[in-house]
């Protein structure tokens, strides 16, 4: 008889919440899950938000981000950390010391400064303290605007390669670069992968979804890269899986309805 692991495969998830439920916390429990994983969470603030935009950002207290921390990665075996909404220095330092403190391992940033809705999410204090954070972790995923902010240069579809490069030797890390924002009129979308460890490129496509409903892809695809690298995939599966699962979302909710704005892509394709 096989002997299976009753071990559930964990990916624990660090960001703000949603209260509308499109991006954030909310955004990335739906996508770990629906990847095969099992999800918990820290939550470092809460928003007031809705497919429209967002009206009203809560910090938690440091204290208290602390204990949540604590709580969980004394007592859980995760298998990848999923990092979202890092808005202050403070913050940042508390989550670096204590993923350091329990040995994290696979630990996908994603570096959200910006919401769909053009919103403001971190201070510009704290956009430094990122910088200096990332060595620290074993993926990041920018798209072309956080990109853009992290090494100070425009990016378009001819020098994404050059671009993804510069970050991951920058901050010596892997870099995946999201090509979302770049529509040269073209029905594929482009993502690039830097692996810093090989000096690598790898060039990701999908087909482009004409659809307002991406609201939380950069949650959906981070927290679902974590999630395959929880169930033991190696980072190059993890992120081809994580990019086509998010496209076949995509697809599943390009023509569903939610509020007013911009909509939720469809994690269980329901």
């Amino acid at each position: 008889m096989e002997n299976i692991d009753p071990r559930y495969k964990s990916v624990l998830s660090i960001a703000g919440s949603d209260s509308g439920g499109c991006a954030g916390i909310q955004a990335d429990i739906k996508s770990i899950s629906a990847c095969g994983a099992y999800a918990a969470t820290v939550i470092t603030a809460t928003t007031a938000q809705n497919t429209t935009g967002v009206t009203d950002i809560h910090a938690i207290p440091i204290p208290h981000l602390e204990k949540q921390l604590d709580a969980v990665l004394s007592d859980i075996d995760f298998g990848a950390v999923k990092i979202g909404m890092l808005h202050s220095c403070e913050v940042i330092e508390v989550v670096q010391h204590k993923l350091s403190e329990y040995k994290a391992k696979n630990i996908v940033l994603d570096p959200v400064m910006v919401s769909t809705s053009g919103h403001k999410l971190i201070a510009d204090d704290a956009i430094a303290c990122l910088k200096s954070f990332l060595p620290h972790v074993t993926l990041i995923t920018p798209n072309i605007p956080e990109a853009e902010l992290l090494i100070d240069e425009k990016i378009d579809s001819d020098n994404m390669e050059e671009i993804a490069q510069k970050i991951g030797e920058r901050f010596q890390v892997s870099v995946l670069l999201k090509g979302g924002h770049i529509d040269n009129g073209t029905i594929v979308m482009t993502d690039v992968f830097y692996v810093h460890e090989t000096q690598k490129v790898k060039v990701i496509t999908n087909p482009r979804v004409n659809t307002n409903n991406i609201h939380g892809t950069g949650c959906s695809l981070s927290s679902s890269i974590a999630a395959y690298l929880s169930l033991g995939y190696p980072m190059d599966d993890a992120i081809t899986k994580g990019c086509n699962y998010v496209n076949q979302a995509i697809i599943a909710g390009k023509d569903k309805i939610l509020g007013h704005g911009n909509g939720p892509i469809n994690h269980f394709g329901l």
